[in-house]
């Protein structure tokens, strides 16, 4: 299988996976680790850089809201309140990853434990749509610092690959009291400071693994993330629209239990 193609397909992947609470990175991991994608540092930085074509996607389809955010921040009241949630909540996950983020990386980033965080956040997926939803906030703007601060705190356990971000967002959004297009709008608007932060921080850090050979291949990963991602978030809100998260509990289950399987049998080797 050609470098390019496997570019593409983890491209896909990061594009259908990031904003579905299933784990983009829980994916990649998967993905990247069973087709032998580059060596470990170049694939994380690989990773890293496709992300910024999933947060291209979130800012295009939301380029009006966005827009009007930031012509509003000096004289526009709702608009300063939402631009500040949103750094309110990014800070947890912003402080414990500078912290963790290293002994996370070390310990945690490799296929069988983001399988077992792949079982775990779907009973908790479960967990959430069968208890009680009282529906407190129905729109984004109406959100308060202490709603984002609690969302914030929710993201944190999305620094355990398997997690999911959007999952951990959204569900906590559900646990706080807001409507599940209001907490999924919300976490689709807080991966743009938590993904951009972190990509540019990587790429900075591992800036001396970028090179030309590299390119090509980022390139393309870019664009498949962009193109995927964007059918991702239409696609998403219009589910919930419909739906529950139900799906996406036994589909995590489900693939963490193949995954572990697999591994406990010999099926598949996992540590390569």
């Amino acid at each position: 299988m050609g470098l390019m193609f496997q570019a593409l397909i983890m491209g896909i992947v990061e594009g259908l996976t990031e904003f579905l609470p299933i784990s983009s990175t829980g994916h990649l991991i998967i993905a990247g680790n069973l087709m032998k994608f580059l060596p470990k540092e170049q694939r994380g930085v690989f990773e890293i850089f496709i992300q910024l074509g999933a947060i291209l996607a979130v800012c295009w389809e939301y380029r009006r809201k966005l827009g009007a955010v930031a012509a509003g921040l000096v004289n526009d009241p709702p608009s300063r309140r939402f631009a500040g949630n949103l750094v309110i909540a990014f800070a947890p996950a912003g402080a414990l990853a500078l912290l963790l983020g290293d002994a996370i990386k070390a310990h945690l980033f490799s296929p069988v434990p983001v399988a077992a965080a792949f079982v775990v956040g779907g009973l908790l997926i479960f967990w959430a749509e069968r208890r009680r939803h009282a529906v407190r906030i129905v729109d984004v703007g109406a959100m308060t610092w202490r709603d984002a601060l609690k969302i914030g705190c929710a993201q944190c356990f999305a620094l355990v690959p398997g997690m999911s971000r959007s999952g951990s967002t959204i569900i906590g959004g559900l646990f706080f009291g807001l409507s599940r297009r209001a907490a999924t709008e919300f976490s689709f608007f807080l991966a743009i400071p938590t993904l951009g932060a972190a990509a540019l921080y990587d790429l900075l850090k591992h800036r001396d693994l970028l090179d030309a050979d590299l390119a090509g291949l980022l390139a393309a990963g870019f664009v498949a993330s962009f193109v995927c991602a964007l059918i991702a978030v239409k696609a998403l809100l219009r589910f919930v629209s419909r739906h529950d998260f139900t799906v996406f509990a036994w589909y995590r289950i489900a693939f963490g239990a193949v995954v572990l399987l697999t591994a406990s049998l010999g099926v598949v080797d996992w540590t390569g």
